[in-house]
C-alpha cells in the first residue's frame, strides 16, 4: 500500500488556483468547524498561534475528515521540528523565513528520505504511515510530501531566483507582512514599493514553474495576486474572523441604546 495521495499537491502541479484560511486558535475544535466552511486548504500555524506539536497532531486527526487539506506552518525550519510534524501526518508544510537557496535545499533534505535526504526512517511507528499499516510508505512517501517555503526578507527576494532553481520546492509562499517590516513599511503591506516587489516575485515564481502563494484580506490586492499568477490564496483567519464579526455584532446592538 503506498503513502496517502495529497491533491493540494496534484492541485499545484495542475496549475490550479486553491483558496484557503488561517487557523491560529490553536484548538482542534474550532479546527473542525473551519473544515466544514468549504475552503481548499487550511494553514496549521505554528509559527504565531500558541501551537506545540500535540495541538498540531490533534488539528491534523480532525481535519482528516475534512475536504479542507491540512497546512503545517513550523515555527521555524528546523530538521528535527519537520521530521516530528510529517510523522504525525502532515503532508504539507510551510517553513517561514527562508532567505538563501543553501537554507531551501537543507529543506528539501529534511522532508525526503534517504539516500536523497535526512528525513529519519522511523515511520513503522508513526501516524503518518498508518503505525505500520502503510507498508510501502519508506518508498512511496517522497512524491506525496509538498514543500512550501516563505520568502519574506529582502534577502530572500535578493535569493530567490537562487531558490527557484532548485528541485523539490512545490511552492513559494510571500510574506507581506515581514518584507513590508524589512522594507522599512511595518504594518503596511500596501504601500506601493511593498505591492510591486510582491506581485514581481509572484510572477517570478509562477514563471519558473513553482506555486506562488500570497496572505491577504485585501479583496484588491487579492486580485492583483491572482492577476500575477497566485495559485494557493489564503483570503483569510479564523482569529480575525472571530474578531471581526464578534465586534461587528457588539456593535449593532450596543449602539442601538
Amino acid at each position: 500500500m503506498p503513502a496517502p495521495h495529497n491533491p493540494f499537491k496534484k492541485a499545484l502541479k495542475n496549475g490550479e488556483t486553491v483558496f484557503g484560511c488561517w487557523l491560529g486558535l490553536a484548538d482542534n475544535f474550532s479546527a473542525e468547524l473551519m473544515g466544514t466552511a468549504g475552503f481548499d486548504w487550511l494553514v496549521i500555524d505554528g509559527e504565531h498561534g500558541p501551537n506545540d506539536l500535540r495541538s498540531i497532531l490533534a488539528q491534523l486527526q480532525v481535519l482528516e475528515a475534512s475536504d479542507s487539506h491540512a497546512v503545517v506552518r513550523v515555527p521555524i525550519g528546523e530538521t528535527y521540528m519537520i521530521k516530528q510534524i510529517l510523522d504525525a501526518g502532515a503532508q504539507t508544510v510551510l517553513v517561514p523565513m527562508v532567505d538563501s537557496a543553501e537554507q531551501a535545499a537543507q529543506l528539501v533534505r529534511d522532508v525526503t528520505y534517504p539516500p536523497h535526504g535526512d528525513r529519519g526512517v522511523g515511520y513503522a511507528l508513526t501516524r503518518a504511515a498508518r503505525f505500520s499499516e502503510i507498508a510501502d510508505y519508506g518508498t512511496t512517501a517522497d512524491a506525496q510530501i509538498c514543500l512550501l517555503v516563505q520568502v519574506e526578507s529582502a534577502k530572500g527576494i535578493a535569493a530567490l531566483d537562487d531558490i527557484l532553481a532548485l528541485d523539490g520546492i512545490d511552492g513559494v509562499f510571500i510574506g507581506p507582512a515581514d518584507l513590508a517590516a524589512d522594507m522599512g513599511h511595518m504594518g503596511n503591506a500596501l504601500h506601493a514599493d511593498v505591492q510591486s516587489v510582491i506581485m514581481d516575485a509572484l510572477r517570478r515564481v509562477r514563471a519558473a514553474g513553482k506555486a506562488p502563494g500570497i496572505l491577504s484580506t485585501h479583496d484588491p490586492m487579492t486580485e492583483n495576486a491572482l492577476e500575477a499568477g497566485a495559485q494557493f490564496v489564503a483570503v483569510g483567519a479564523d482569529v480575525l474572523l472571530l474578531k471581526r464579526n464578534a465586534q461587528a455584532l457588539s456593535a449593532k446592538w450596543k449602539n442601538k441604546n
